[in-house]
C-alpha cells in the first residue's frame, strides 16, 4: 500500500498528479475528434511548429505557454487558409508550415550555445516541476476548451462524420475545422510542461484510438478516451517515481500499453474478438449514421 501512497507525501507529486488529471481529460477529449477526423499529422505538425515560440519565450524569460499559444495560432490559421487554395491540398499546407516553423526554432537554438542544457525538459516535458500557478493555468485553459466543445459537440461531430452533409445544411464547415485546430493547439500547448514537445500528440492521440476499440459510440468514446488518458498519466507518473524513469516519455509508454491491451482484448474489435468471429463464422455488425448512411469511420455519432 505505501507503493501507492508514498508519492502524495510530497508537494511536487501532488501538483504533477493534478496536472495529469486535467491534462488527461483534456487530450482525451480534443484527442477523440482528432482521431475521428484523421488529424494526427496536422496535430503532429501543430506539436512541432509551436517549438520557435517556446524557445523564443524561454530565452525571454517568459512562460513557455506564452510563445508556444502564439505560434500554435499562427500555425492553425495558417494551415486553414492555405488549404482553402485549390493549389494547395491540407497535407501541403501542413508540410510547408511544419517545416519552415521547426526549422526557424532549430535557427535560434543554434545561435544559443548555453541553451542546449534546458533542451531536454522543453523536448520531453518536466512534469515533476510544475507550480500551483502551473496547474491553475492549465485548468482554466482546459476549461475554456472543454466549454468550447461541448457547446459545439453537436457541429463538431457531423463535420467529423459527414461534412458534405454539414455543408447542405448550412453548417459553417471551414469555421468548425479552424476552430478545432485551434483547440487542438491549445491543447498542445498546455500540454508541453506535461510531457514535452516530442510526446505530446502520443497522449492526444494514444487514448482516442484506444476507446475507439473498446466502443462505437462518440459519447461514450470521448468518455472513455479521457479516462485512459487520466490513468495512464496516473499510472505512468507512479512507475517513474518508483522507477526513476522519466515521467512524460513514462506516461506515453503507460497509454501505449493500454492501447495494446484493447487492441488484443477489445470486445468487438479486439484482434482475439476477431479471431473468434472468424472461426465461428459470424461478421461484425456495422453500425450506421443517424442520417441512415453506414458510417465509414466505424463510430455511431449518437452517443
Amino acid at each position: 500500500m505505501s507503493w501507492l501512497t508514498e508519492p502524495l507525501q510530497y508537494g511536487f507529486m501532488q501538483r504533477a498528479v493534478l496536472e495529469v488529471l486535467i491534462i488527461g481529460a483534456l487530450c482525451g477529449l480534443v484527442g477523440s475528434f482528432v482521431v475521428l477526423r484523421g488529424l494526427a499529422f496536422i496535430g503532429d505538425a501543430l506539436a512541432h511548429a509551436v517549438f520557435p515560440g517556446v524557445v523564443l519565450s524561454y530565452l525571454a524569460g517568459q512562460s513557455i505557454l506564452v510563445g508556444a499559444f502564439g505560434f500554435g495560432t499562427l500555425t492553425a490559421l495558417g494551415i486553414g487558409l492555405l488549404s482553402r487554395s485549390r493549389r494547395v491540398s491540407e497535407d501541403t499546407a501542413i508540410g510547408v508550415l511544419f517545416a519552415a516553423f521547426f526549422a526557424l526554432g532549430v535557427v535560434i537554438l543554434s545561435r544559443q550555445g548555453g541553451f542546449r542544457r534546458d533542451l531536454g525538459s522543453l523536448l520531453f516535458g518536466n512534469i515533476l516541476g510544475v507550480s500551483m500557478t502551473d496547474v491553475v493555468i492549465t485548468g482554466v485553459i482546459a476549461g475554456v476548451v472543454v466549454l468550447v466543445m461541448a457547446a459545439l459537440l453537436k457541429e463538431f461531430a457531423l463535420a467529423a462524420f459527414d461534412p458534405v452533409m454539414a455543408r447542405t445544411l448550412g453548417y459553417p464547415v471551414f469555421a468548425l475545422d479552424l476552430l478545432l485546430l485551434l483547440l487542438v493547439a491549445a491543447t498542445i500547448v498546455v500540454s508541453l510542461q506535461t510531457v514535452g514537445n516530442i510526446l505530446v500528440l502520443a497522449l492526444i492521440v494514444t487514448p482516442a484510438a484506444t476507446a475507439r476499440l473498446l466502443t462505437d459510440r462518440l459519447l461514450r468514446m470521448v468518455g472513455l478516451s479521457m479516462g485512459i488518458a487520466a490513468l495512464a498519466g496516473v499510472s505512468g507518473l507512479w512507475v517513474s517515481y518508483h522507477a526513476g524513469t522519466a515521467a512524460g516519455a513514462t506516461i506515453v509508454l503507460a497509454a501505449t500499453v493500454l492501447f495494446l491491451a484493447a487492441l488484443v482484448l477489445a470486445p468487438n474489435h479486439g484482434l482475439v474478438a476477431e479471431l473468434w468471429h472468424r472461426r465461428h463464422g459470424r461478421h461484425h455488425v456495422h453500425h450506421y449514421h443517424p442520417a441512415g448512411e453506414e458510417h465509414h469511420r466505424g463510430v455511431d455519432a449518437r452517443g
